[in-house]
C-alpha cells in the first residue's frame, strides 16, 4: 500500500532517490537533469534545468507509486 510518508519530498538528493528508486531514471532523464545535478536536491535540481518542481515531483511520485502497486 502507497502511504503519503512514502512520496519523495523535494528535499532529497536526486541520487538517493535514484539509488531507492532506479525506475525514476527515464523522468530525471526526461526534465533533462545531467550528472552534474546529481548531488543537488530535487528542488535545486529542478531549478537548474528550468523545470517547475512540483511536475518534477508530480512525475517522479507517480513513477514510484505505480512501481510499489506493481510490486504488491
Amino acid at each position: 500500500m502507497f502511504r503519503f510518508t512514502d512520496l519523495l519530498r523535494g528535499d532529497e538528493t536526486v541520487r538517493d532517490v535514484k539509488q531507492r528508486y532506479p525506475e525514476t531514471e527515464p523522468v530525471f532523464e526526461r526534465f533533462g537533469l545531467r550528472p552534474a545535478c546529481y548531488d543537488c536536491s530535487i528542488e535545486q535540481a529542478a531549478r537548474k534545468v528550468g523545470a517547475a518542481v512540483s511536475d518534477l515531483l508530480l512525475a517522479l511520485n507517480e513513477v514510484v507509486r505505480q512501481s510499489e502497486c506493481l510490486e504488491a
